[in-house]
């Protein structure tokens, strides 16, 4: 089986408009038949962030919602709470310290149970440090700003759901741009990933087609959705000082590939490479051209049962109208 969907959402999404990045979430894990497990565990309130997400994903038509929370790595080797991940359909991460959810279940059975799940299929979503988690890098903390400067930020293991890359979240909001400049100006082996608020970095596992016609390598394709973009530095070709820039000295980061990335846009995360965009229709001028669709079917039922042309039905209509007489449908 393909691995799941992933959703790396930059935080403060949205949970009373549309709700469209939960609804998305809700309706990959199966709408009414989703079984989602939400772990808490990187946030600092109690129950109530649960019933939080509890009420938006039964809003949203899920089946059922459990509290998956290991809040010790004792915790983690729980074989209820690993039971609660093999049994859902979607689990969803909070937000709060990414260095405590990092420390709680990462190299634990519940850690792996949750690499496993995202392994057979189960889509994995998570906000904020649910979403910095995911990537193989993970920004621990640091101070934001627009400069890479030396020192600005440390690294720890994340998950490795999306290999070879680092995520920032909150990116435009808190001005992450420097961290996230000098964690790839030290390891330009990986991509660096910064979300925008109420913004989600969907990541789909698509096959490919070789040349002969045989099954190709599959490619991971991330697409945007939201209100925000997903900004991408490419390092691969970069050069840097960063070997030799002392104490918290700026960096020198040339030749970084960027690429901004707002809703609707599609990047190859194994080539490196922007796709074309999947060309989606304006929901007002698909309503539209319904209701003209609509229209000439009842003009062409007209003229079937009044064997009259265009014109003669309309006079009709219109002498109807000024007479007072009711107006066929």
């Amino acid at each position: 089986m393909a691995s799941g969907k992933l959703m790396v959402i930059g935080g403060a999404e949205d949970k009373l408009g549309r709700r469209t990045i939960l609804g998305e979430f809700v309706r990959a894990a199966g709408g009414p038949d989703a079984r989602i497990a939400v772990v808490a565990t990187a946030s600092s309130l109690g129950p109530e962030i649960v019933e939080v997400y509890d009420a938006l994903f039964r809003k949203l038509g899920a089946a059922s919602v459990v509290s998956t929370r290991p809040e010790s790595r004792d915790e983690a080797h729980d074989p209820a709470l690993v039971a609660q991940l093999e049994e859902a359909t979607g689990i969803f991460m909070t937000g709060g310290n990414q260095l405590k959810l990092s420390g709680v279940v990462s190299g634990t059975p519940f850690g792996d149970a949750l690499v496993a799940a995202h392994e057979r299929g189960v889509v994995v979503a998570g906000t904020s440090a649910g979403a910095s988690i995911q990537s193989s890098h993970m920004v621990a903390f640091g101070s934001g700003g627009a400069t890479p400067k030396q020192r600005m930020t440390q690294v720890a293991a994340g998950l490795g759901l999306v290999r070879s890359s680092v995520i920032d979240q909150h990116f435009d909001q808190r001005n992450r741009y420097g961290r996230l400049l000098m964690i790839v100006a030290q390891s330009p082996q990986l991509l660096g990933i910064g979300v925008d608020e109420d913004t989600a970095a969907v990541i789909d596992h698509e096959p490919t087609t070789a040349q002969d016609g045989s099954p190709g390598p599959v490619r991971e394709v991330l697409s945007v959705l939201g209100k925000g973009a997903v900004t991408i530095m490419d390092p691969s070709r970069m050069t840097s000082n960063a070997h030799e820039a002392r104490r918290s000295a700026p960096l020198l980061a040339s030749g970084v590939q960027l690429h901004v990335l707002p809703a609707g846009a599609r990047f190859d995360l194994t080539t490196r490479t922007l796709l074309p965009e999947v060309a989606r229709p304006d929901p007002a001028e698909v309503a539209e051209m319904t209701a003209a669709g609509d229209d000439l079917r009842k003009l062409a039922r007209d003229i079937a049962a009044g064997d009259a042309g265009p014109s003669v039905l309309r006079r009709r209509q219109a002498r109807k109208r000024r007479v007072g007489e009711p107006v066929d449908d």
